[in-house]
């Protein structure tokens, strides 16, 4: 199974609550975070893309690095790691993000790939005149399987005359093209999502669900594995978890239980309110971000306990059909990774294949 960071590109990580740890978003902290995810063989960095946060107390996500640009700086640090970076499609046009992308390409040595996501939270998009009207809620993918053509057409040929309803390409030219296999992951977990997904993605990402159950993502699967089935594509489904892990199971449950206490509120009647506007679709992801039982860590599948008890719940995950790996996120990055590297990993059967702290 392969693991990898959702390094922390806006404040605060994924816990809205005035009680976890309070940081903003660094180079150096992002730095640090990739350096030794790549010493204890992570497989990759994947960073996400936020433009405007929920506010209230915390300012949740209100200060934000841009994907691009910091993993750009990433790829020149590191060796090994892979690194992806999120486009908010609807800012920039495919043949500058096929041309950003072949830049990160030459600087990480073939190590570059892509998130694509299409938008859900219109005032990311309203304060820059940017927002296509809420009829973009039923057709985001069908703008974005444009897009994704462009892309391929321009990383594999260096041309591209699409001709869409949303992209006119005119003998476009992006040159040098990539050198690595360039992959697109995208983490719509909608039907319409997962079949983008099976058309396009090599990686398709869904959040996982509850508190210490860690094969509730299952259906997800499923349900992707139905949709490749149409497009003849093997995609596999790397699952979002949150990880709080300490000696005991007492000591891990008590500090998940200290930041659900601290909630922010106010931060959290925002998220509420900007995913109802999100409501073409039943199985769209924000609807689970935003509910009620767990919002504080965006409802995330979080594994909670001792190192021994979250080793093994991480191997179940591995064990369910169509599962590539994790993206992880930690309350705290930089002691998370630590602990993940030498009291977690080395108790995982699905990740035997690390050897030590560093990849074998």
């Amino acid at each position: 199974m392969q693991i990898g960071v959702f390094t922390p590109i806006g404040n605060n990580g994924w816990l809205i609550s005035e009680t976890a740890p309070q940081y903003m978003p660094t180079f150096e902290l992002n730095k640090e975070i990739a350096i030794r995810a790549e010493h204890h063989g992570f497989d990759f960095i994947l960073s996400m893309i936020k433009l405007r946060g929920f506010g209230g107390k915390t300012q949740f996500w209100e200060h934000n690095l841009e994907s691009f640009t910091l993993m750009a700086g990433l790829a020149a640090v590191t060796q090994r790691i892979k690194i992806y970076a999120t486009a908010a499609t609807l800012t920039l046009p495919p043949a500058i993000v096929a041309r950003m992308a072949s830049t990160i390409d030459s600087i990480s040595h073939g190590r570059f790939g892509i998130n694509l996501v299409t938008g859900w939270q219109k005032a990311e998009y309203d304060q820059m005149g940017l927002w296509p009207g809420d009829r973009h809620f039923s057709n985001r993918y069908d703008m974005l399987d444009e897009y994704a053509a462009i892309l391929r057409d321009l990383w594999a040929t260096g041309v591209s005359n699409f001709k869409g309803d949303y992209y006119q390409m005119e003998d476009c030219r992006v040159s040098p093209i990539p050198r690595g296999d360039m992959k697109i992951i995208c983490a719509g977990s909608s039907d319409e999502g997962l079949a983008f997904s099976a058309k396009w993605a090599d990686y398709a990402f869904c959040f996982g669900k509850g508190v210490n159950t860690p094969t509730a993502f299952a259906s997800n699967n499923v349900r992707l594995a139905a949709a490749t089935e149409k497009t003849g594509r093997s995609v596999d489904v790397f699952v979002l978890i949150m990880i709080i892990a300490e000696e005991t199971d007492d000591a891990a449950m008590a500090k998940w239980d200290h930041y659900r206490r601290g909630a922010d509120l106010d931060a959290l009647a925002w998220l509420t309110d900007q995913s109802a506007a999100n409501n073409v679709s039943a199985t769209t992801n924000t609807r689970q971000m935003s509910n009620e039982t767990s919002a504080v860590n965006l409802n995330m599948g979080t594994l909670v306990g001792s190192y021994e008890n979250v080793a093994a719940m991480l191997d179940e995950m591995a064990a369910v059909p169509g599962t590539g790996g994790v993206l992880v996120t930690f309350d705290d990055f930089l002691e998370g990774i630590e602990k993940f590297g030498t009291k977690i990993q080395p108790l995982m059967k699905s990740r035997q294949h690390v050897g030590g702290n560093r990849a074998a």
